[in-house]
């Protein structure tokens, strides 16, 4: 008699285990004939850990890669109710793969897990790609990084050990970017120009999200580490000297802009950058050397113009200070001092009135020839510019 008890005590216990199993099977089954609604109800019930009768269906790596095909299928479906099963069903799906290889200690359900796993980067690629349209840059991150770990578990690693997917690295940095995680977006960037990929662009991006930081001297090392490896990129040497002079660093900034005239000698703005720096260094005869540069290679080059006009206006201005600096008893004296101003002034007008023809609408370039042509009794082309000011 005890021989029969233990003989049906296992015999129960061997029909609790396939009937676990077979709630896996049946949940395979109802994702084959479209039922989705039934087959994730079935699947998590495999898996209720919460019911002692599932211990063998939740250890058995078939009962995950199940959940996985079902839950990948409800991505997949185009019944609005069936989408309404999971709010993220690539992340379950991707979840439930691993957990399948994780158990798969035998070594029984790899090469079906891998072709899974293969056909989910399909289905988060596509997933990706649409949350970035949407905007919806964390959902994009996610499913980029996703990729990342599939790729790099050892069933796909067997293959190719050195392989790197560098576009999805460069995508999960873009979409860490916009959103707004800066220490992602440098950690996939830097991995990306590890591998050279998207050339010097890519460090340009990893010093954009330092700046974002209000990291500027990391911004500033990237940069440099850029130029090294991209000897004379113009982009890069650009970057570098905004920096600088956003950081009122105007020596370095010339010491770099000297670098990029001496690599793009016909680069007009390259001059014009040289001209505002000689401004800020009080430096009127470097300045203009640099700003008629800047218009001998773009004759139309407003800001040029504009800030030549404005160097022969500003030392018309410092030669009054002079001439109001002469005592009254000297009148003589002070008309000689005035009448230098006025040359100044007269140097002015030729480069405020070609950038008035460069912008005829610019009010700061006609605000400045009113007074011009005012000061040096002009008065009918002031009354001109003032008719042409009103009709703004």
């Amino acid at each position: 008699m005890k021989r029969t008890t233990i003989l049906f005590v296992l015999l129960f216990a061997v029909t609790g285990v396939f009937a676990q199993k077979g709630k896996v099977t049946s949940a395979s089954s109802f994702k084959e004939t479209g039922k989705l609604d039934k087959a994730v109800s079935t699947i998590e019930e495999a898996i209720d850990s919460s019911n002692p009768k599932t211990e063998s269906s939740v250890t058995w790596p078939r009962t995950w890669e199940v959940r996985g095909e079902i839950y990948q299928a409800v991505f997949q479906s185009k019944d609005e109710n069936y989408k309404k099963l999971s709010n993220d069903p690539l992340t379950v799906a991707y979840d439930s793969y691993l957990k399948a290889l994780a158990l798969d200690d035998k070594d029984k359900f790899s090469k079906s897990i891998k072709i899974k796993l293969t056909l989910l980067i399909g289905d988060l690629t596509n997933q990706a790609v649409a949350a970035f349209n949407e905007e919806d840059y964390n959902k994009a991150l996610k499913s980029f990084e996703q990729i990342m770990g599939i790729e790099q578990t050892p069933i796909f690693k067997a293959d190719d050990p050195t392989s790197v997917d560098t576009v999805i690295i460069f995508n999960a940095g873009l979409a860490a970017y916009n959103a707004q995680n800066y220490d992602k977006a440098i950690k996939y960037y830097r991995e990306a120009a590890k591998y050279k990929y998207s050339g010097a662009r890519t460090y340009q991006l990893i010093s954009s999200s330092y700046m974002q930081k209000q990291d500027t001297a990391n911004a500033l090392d990237v940069l440099k580490e850029g130029l090294k490896e991209y000897p004379g990129n113009g982009t890069i040497l650009v970057e570098v000297i905004n920096i600088y002079l956003n950081s009122n660093r105007v020596d370095d900034a010339l010491r770099y802009l000297d670098i990029a005239i001496e690599q793009d000698p016909k680069n007009s703005s390259y001059y014009f950058a040289r001209g505002t720096l000689f401004d800020k260094l009080l430096k009127p005869e470097e300045a203009t050397e640099s700003y008629l540069k800047a218009i001998e290679y773009k004759d139309d080059y407003f800001d040029a113009y504009y800030n030549l006009g404005a160097v022969y206006y500003n030392k018309g201005v410092k030669q009054i200070d002079v001439a109001n600096a002469v005592p009254s008893n000297q009148p003589e004296k002070y008309e000689e001092e005035k009448e230098k101003a006025d040359i100044e002034f007269k140097k002015a007008i030729p480069y405020m009135e070609k950038a008035h023809e460069v912008n005829p609408t610019d009010k700061f370039t006609m605000e400045s020839l009113k007074t011009l042509y005012y000061r040096l009794k002009m008065l009918d082309k002031h009354a001109e510019i003032v008719e042409k000011m009103k009709n703004l």
